[in-house]
């Protein structure tokens, strides 16, 4: 074997290996969605209002000063 043939098989195996461990690499690809991303939210919200109560604590509080 002369010095070209020596260094070129090695040169020649490890550009194969190189082309055979590229070709199996995985991708990978980040795309942006084609349909809008919803969130739905089931909210309930229970708001009470005692108007009524503090009514009646204000007219008891008129009549009665002498409490406070």
């Amino acid at each position: 074997m002369n010095r070209k043939t020596a260094f070129a098989l090695p040169a020649a195996l490890l550009l194969l290996t190189e082309i055979v461990i590229s070709g199996c690499s995985p991708t990978v690809k980040v795309e942006a969605p084609d349909k809008p991303i919803t969130i739905n939210m089931n909210i309930k919200i229970d708001h009470e209002i005692r108007v009524k109560v503090d009514r009646d604590i204000d007219s008891l509080v008129e009549k009665r000063k002498d409490i406070f």
